[in-house]
């Protein structure tokens, strides 16, 4: 079974981020980066089916130089292989474009993906890929059955106020979700296997994006907090903010 995993690095969740001087984009300056944290559950979930079925796991990014190391950290966890589209901050394609046009150059049974990714936070990239290569998709996946013989796929996945089952033909595009697994970490033989893996890096293919980002800004600072009294004299005082400024009662 080939299973094709679509990994983005993005910045640490720790890191201060910072508006660059053009405002659209952000200081990379003192950016750490790591593994978008819902593309680790890809990752493990790919590799585990891998284990329990045969074939190969590859790993597909667009990103700079530095996504390599990631790249490596994931054929460290058991991904086969690597493809790295090599775009820096300059790219302005359509990275869904770039992203389906290298994997219709790959064989497949299973495309996955994390849900989103923790930058922009758009979760729109499974179902844009899943329409450009004309794929069944199913996004927030919780739980993943597949049945390589018959080639169809059982996926539960949240909804609002309970879980739903949905049933697919392979090949298809799956968003998984936090709970899904529990991602393994990086052993000495695995990162040394890793440093032998092959990894193809090629230019990807460009087709100009249908937004633009106008302008980035952080959210207004947070205001300090108020002290209306101590013990028990000070809530009439609190029942009246709480009703008068907060309008929450």
């Amino acid at each position: 079974m080939n299973i094709i995993v679509c990994m983005k690095q993005v910045p640490d969740s720790e890191t201060r981020i910072k508006i660059a001087a053009d405002g659209k984009s952000i200081d990379l300056s003192s950016v750490n980066y790591v593994i978008n944290p819902f593309d680790e559950f890809a990752i493990e979930e790919a590799v585990r089916l891998k284990e329990k079925f045969g074939g190969e796991v590859t790993i597909v990014t667009l990103g700079p130089e530095r996504a390599e190391n990631d790249i490596r950290k994931a054929m460290a966890m058991g991904a086969d292989k690597g493809v790295l589209l090599k775009a820096d901050a300059s790219f302005k394609g359509d990275v869904a474009y770039a992203l389906a046009e290298a994997i219709k150059t790959l064989q497949y049974d299973l495309i996955l993906f994390g849900k989103q990714a923790i930058d922009d936070d758009g979760g729109q990239m499974p179902q844009m890929i899943a329409e450009m290569l004309d794929l069944p998709c199913v996004t927030t996946v919780l739980k993943l059955e597949i049945n390589p013989e018959s080639k169809t796929g059982t996926a539960h996945r949240e909804i609002e106020g309970g879980m739903e089952v949905a049933e697919f033909p392979l090949p298809a595009v799956i968003g998984t979700q936090k709970g899904l697994n529990e991602p393994r970490l990086p052993n000495l033989k695995g990162i040394m296997a890793a440093k032998k893996k092959p990894m193809e890096k090629k230019e990807p293919a460009v087709k100009d994006s249908v937004y633009e980002t106008v302008s980035l800004e952080l959210p207004p600072p947070r205001a300090a907090g108020k002290i209306v009294g101590k013990g028990a004299e000070a809530v009439p005082e609190l029942v009246r903010l709480l009703h008068e400024e907060a309008k929450m009662i």
